[in-house]
């Protein structure tokens, strides 16, 4: 009898496992003071170097707002960004980090009011995470360098890639060309 009853346990320890790890973004696990950036080099960091800052230092190098963003995953009001109505030609990169994330010619006018882009610059250069916040499973777009909450990711997009990466203005800097 008490064998039938772990048999019944055991697959839904599972699930709570699963479901938990699924759900923790991967900016807490960044933020963890104990993890250490891994370098074979003493300068800047390379592409592929993990930034990893505790929340005082990410606090000193963000202004409040870059912080609410690409730390807490808050989001900026849509049609307010920087670059929701952006033409030049160049590359987003993180504003935490530099990473280049998002080329000009990727870039496309959603009219959702955020920067919208069927590609990223690199796909190495983005990670994505599910996001259960507000009720919805979405798609949540981060940094892969520095853990940056970016914004979501979206399967309605134009050709050839049908994805609307939509991106917070806050969470990126601009590189001209």
């Amino acid at each position: 009898m008490q064998n039938k009853h772990l048999f019944l346990l055991l697959p839904a320890m599972l699930g709570i496992c699963i479901w938990t790890c699924s759900s923790t973004p991967a900016s807490d696990l960044t933020n963890n003071p104990s993890i250490q950036v891994m370098s074979n080099s003493n300068s800047t960091p390379s592409d592929t170097d993990k930034v990893v800052k505790s929340k005082e230092e990410w606090a000193k190098c963000l202004t409040t707002e870059e912080y609410r963003v690409l730390r807490d995953h808050g989001t900026e009001r849509a049609f307010t960004g920087e670059f929701w109505d952006h033409h030049d030609k160049g590359v987003y990169t993180c504003a935490g980090c530099g990473l280049e994330l998002f080329g000009s010619e990727t870039k496309f006018d959603s009219g959702t009011g955020w920067p919208s882009y069927f590609a990223p610059y690199d796909k190495n250069n983005v990670e994505i995470s599910r996001d259960n916040s507000l009720g919805m499973l979405r798609e949540e777009v981060h940094c892969r360098r520095c853990g940056g909450h970016l914004g979501h990711v979206f399967d309605d997009g134009p050709r050839p890639t049908g994805k609307r990466y939509c991106i917070n203005s806050i969470s990126m800097d601009f590189k001209k060309k």
